[in-house]
């Protein structure tokens, strides 16, 4: 399957919405998408991962990769909707411990988890 990404934001959080595979070929993409996103200014990025249908260690790095830059400005990146499958390969790698899981972008949006400040400074959504 193709991989589909969608933009959007929800208060001071930037929401990268993802479809499809997340591989090799595919996860550049991805990390292009969150780079952009800091270019533009943002601090909090929610990656919605509900219609992820696999995800391999390519696509693991790109969030790493993307969780590091965004923390060394000031920022965080979350990851929401994880399947079972998903969360097993975070565990296995401890990843589960460096990135903030919710069970929704909604949850993700609404934490008040002892993440930075990322108060929306890049005006009107």
């Amino acid at each position: 399957m193709e991989l589909t990404l969608g933009s959007g934001a929800d208060g001071a959080a930037a929401i990268v919405t993802v479809v499809g595979e997340v591989d090799v070929y595919s996860a550049p993409a991805l990390g292009d998408r969150i780079d952009a996103l800091l270019a533009d200014g943002r601090k909090w990025v929610v990656v919605d991962l509900d219609r992820v249908d696999f995800i391999d260690s390519t696509g693991i790095g790109v969030l790493v990769a993307g969780l590091n830059r965004l923390r060394s400005a000031g920022g965080r990146l979350d990851l929401a909707g994880p399947s079972n499958r998903v969360v097993k390969l975070l565990r296995i790698t401890n990843l589960d411990e460096v990135f903030s899981l919710y069970s929704s972008v909604e949850e993700a949006v609404a934490s008040t988890d002892d993440g930075p400040d990322v108060t929306d400074d890049t005006g009107p959504n």
